[in-house]
């Protein structure tokens, strides 16, 4: 079924076309809350830091996350990010866990407790994350460039826009199920994608406006011919696997003759997805953070801030040096094993193969299976990690390059590419499974 045919018919099904309706419903509801501020704020100061037009580093990327509310200061400035970091947390903490894990393995009834657990935990950091941004947009600190946001700053005033932001990160997380369970696609991945594609725009207006103050048309080409490369490398990509054969042994119950057929394990060259890219940006981000946080009194306090702003591009100049490159390149790479381990275990996935009465054809259940799938998922992990490394810093090197502040960086485009191509997955099987019978005659 082509991509016509699928917009064709999508609609025209009343079900899904309800589905579809109800979430682009939920994407009105979410851009209504991004340009909502939150009570107690100086709007004409907000106004006056939104016409800067300083959108690289650290700000500018959390910015993209929350599709500009952020730079709005609205009350759903914390966005989805309190949710995706908390999902990580449990995620790394069901593999240390035992309790955990033992849940993880119960099914639907474990899982609903889990999610539970990441609900709580994603008010706790929403908490936190909305005092730090009050803190810092109510001080005039270097993020907000010397602009005081909260002229009013008492303990009352605070208290009212961290408790509107942490329940806008609340009503933001409920949309998001509420699209997983009637609408189309992951909510969560959805409203990601929503606020990143509604800032790509102001951030292309932008990149265009440096080019012609420069007289630089061949770098705002340049720029756009890697964007379009981006796209196209991350679909080839995430369409990439290598296919171990799986044989399953003939055996007789009774008069009837069991097993005989043969399958496949998926191994995808990217098995992590974003979820590296997203830890090594958080990491990268944590440094930058804490300067902002950092007093100007004394020559050593000042030296500090003034290496993380110039190195790790903290603050909100944005500058970015050759080591952020290098170091978040690493930091992606190691990422992308962790994980990996961490979705895929050999030896689980051996025992499982042997339980079920299969066999990788030329090697022997049990530990020799286990070793020939760490060895495989380690050859074809490398590739996937230096691809990941190398598609995160490709817009930083082409601003390094031709002296222009990118504010969207690989990992958007990863994760706008990723849930694109996910969603219409799961559109196009809904379309196949109604119109199954057709297809037989």
């Amino acid at each position: 079924m082509s991509v016509l045919s699928i917009y064709r018919h999508m609609f025209a099904i009343p079900d899904l076309r309800k589905k579809i309706l109800f979430t682009l419903a939920m994407f009105a509801v979410y851009r209504l809350g991004a340009n909502i501020p939150v009570p107690g704020t100086d709007l004409e100061a907000i106004r006056q830091f939104a016409t800067l037009n300083e959108t690289g580093g650290i700000y500018g990327l959390l910015n993209l996350f929350s599709g500009g509310a952020l730079e709005q200061f609205s009350v759903f400035a914390l966005g989805i990010l309190p949710y995706i970091t908390a999902s990580i947390i449990m995620q790394l903490l069901t593999v240390v866990i035992p309790k955990l894990q033992a849940l993880q393995e119960e099914g639907q009834s474990g899982q609903k407790i889990i999610t539970q657990w990441t609900r709580y935990l994603t008010v706790v950091l929403a908490l936190i994350q909305s005092t730090g941004f009050t803190w810092a947009f109510g001080r005039g600190s270097q993020l907000t460039q010397g602009i005081v946001f909260i002229p009013n700053y008492v303990w009352w005033n605070v208290g009212l826009i961290v408790l509107t932001m942490t329940a806008g990160t609340a009503f933001v997380m409920w949309l998001g199920e509420l699209i997983t369970q009637r609408g189309v696609g992951n909510g969560m991945s959805l409203l990601i994608f929503l606020s990143i594609l509604s800032q790509f725009p102001s951030v292309f207006g932008q990149i265009w406006l440096q080019t012609a103050g420069n007289q630089n048309w061949v770098g705002f080409v340049v720029i756009m011919l890697v964007f379009l490369a981006m796209i196209a490398a991350i679909i080839f990509i995430d369409q990439g696997q290598r296919r171990i054969p799986i044989q399953f042994a003939k055996r007789v119950r009774g008069r009837r003759m069991m097993g005989g057929n043969a399958t496949y394990i998926p191994l995808k060259v990217n098995t992590a997805g974003v979820i590296p890219v997203i830890f090594a940006t958080s990491v990268m981000l944590f440094p930058a953070l804490l300067a902002t946080a950092i007093p100007s009194d004394g020559l050593i306090m000042t030296g500090i801030r003034n290496w993380v702003d110039r190195n790790l591009g903290g603050g909100g100049s944005g500058t970015i040096s050759w080591w952020y490159v290098l170091i978040l390149f690493g930091l992606v790479v190691f990422f992308t094993y962790f994980y990996t381990a961490i979705q895929f275990d050999p030896t689980r996935q051996a025992d499982m193969i042997q339980r079920q009465g299969g066999f990788i054809p030329g090697q022997r259940p049990g530990p020799q299976t286990a070793r020939y799938l760490s060895h495989i998922l380690n050859r074809i992990t490398l590739p996937g990690a230096l691809f990941l490394g190398f598609i995160s810093i490709l817009p930083i090197l082409a601003g390094l390059i031709w002296g222009i502040n990118i504010s969207f960086s690989g990992v958007s485009i990863l994760i706008v590419v990723g849930v694109a191509l996910e969603t219409m997955k799961q559109i196009e099987s809904q379309l196949t499974m109604r119109n199954y019978e057709g297809f037989l005659t």
